[in-house]
């Protein structure tokens, strides 16, 4: 099956990530969009002057491509393609009008880096539990790419994963434009699960910079953690695939040094003694590493694989254990 011609695609989400995806479908000259966003005020402003208030505000909203909605339900209505770009911790939330038969026949596109929190699982896995849509039809979207530098229209890369290689290939075209190349893949879990880990990395990266280690650490820290998000993605998914390609370790480079990463960033307050709670209120957007490092966690009492580096960024922000002595003992486990 293929929805190129005539597009019509829903986006669940009002954030900085929703907003570059949108611009980049906006380059296709067959697609409509039809856009939810929760804030009443935001959804005004978009309808009247054609930009997000509140993320990526100097990019251009079409109007002749983009319908604005405030009600899920309707949103969805008549789309061949609904992609989620909320936080993973609340995509209940915003799904929660939703019911089987508002998604039937559609593919579902993840553009969420994180994990359901309490429940441990993928957002494809829960999406195909709860709505009964396989895994066919289904796709995430994973980098290596900032959503301010799609706003600033600067080359990047796209990774389109799915089970199903028609479903990453047609998603993959309407994803391509003059400064996205957007490459499809077969490996789901497997790009799914580094996304997932990346974050926790580009905290732990924060936190060692917010502590004042240097760029010599950093490059140890990431080479290790390259090893570590291998090992635990081979555990749950066995199977042949190239961790250096752009797809995981692309991903995992541009989160953990951008100066755009927000894991990197909230990192960064933890290590320079800010309380989670403090580096939460201040920060407008959320860390998904915060979450997934609960969940992987949790999740690896099952497989026992050897996570130092996770395990460290979960003692600090969970078991509120200083920085600084965490730190201290995870550089002797480097190598």
């Amino acid at each position: 099956m293929s929805f190129l011609n005539n597009t019509k695609i829903a986006v669940i989400g009002g954030g900085s990530w929703a907003t570059a995806l949108i611009k980049i479908l906006c380059e296709q000259p067959n697609v409509q969009i039809r856009w939810w966003l929760r804030n009443h005020d935001d959804i005004e402003h978009i309808r009247k002057f054609h930009h997000n208030p509140s993320y990526l505000s100097d990019v251009a909203l079409s109007p002749k491509k983009i319908k604005v909605f405030e009600k899920t339900t309707e949103a969805v209505k008549g789309t061949d393609y609904v992609i989620l770009a909320v936080p993973a911790a609340f995509v209940r939330e915003a799904l929660q009008d939703l019911s089987e038969k508002h998604l039937k026949g559609k593919r579902i596109v993840s553009a969420i880096k994180g994990m359901i929190p309490g429940e441990n699982i993928l957002v494809t896995d829960w999406i195909a539990r709860e709505y009964h849509i396989g895994l066919n039809e289904t796709c995430v979207i994973a980098g290596p790419c900032h959503a301010e530098e799609v706003a600033l229209e600067k080359q990047s890369y796209l990774s389109i994963a799915s089970t199903e290689c028609a479903t990453s290939e047609d998603f993959a075209k309407l994803m391509t434009c003059r400064y996205i190349a957007a490459n499809p893949l077969d490996d789901l879990y497997g790009v799914e699960y580094a996304a997932v880990m990346k974050n926790i990395i580009a905290l732990a990266c924060g936190i060692t910079h917010g502590l004042g280690y240097g760029d010599n650490f950093q490059a140890v820290l990431v080479s290790n953690a390259m090893e570590e998000i291998g090992n635990f993605v081979t555990a749950l998914d066995p199977r042949e695939r190239n961790m250096s390609s752009s797809a995981y370790l692309g991903d995992l480079l541009v989160t953990a040094y951008s100066q755009f990463s927000r894991n990197r960033l909230f990192g960064n307050m933890i290590g320079r003694g800010y309380s989670v709670k403090a580096a939460q209120l201040e920060m407008k957007m959320i860390a998904e590493g915060y979450f997934a490092t609960k969940s992987i966690n949790e999740l690896n009492k099952k497989y026992h694989v050897n996570l130092p580096i996770t395990t460290a960024v979960y003692r600090i922000l969970y078991e509120d254990q200083a920085p600084a002595l965490v730190m201290d003992e995870l550089k002797k486990l480097l190598k």
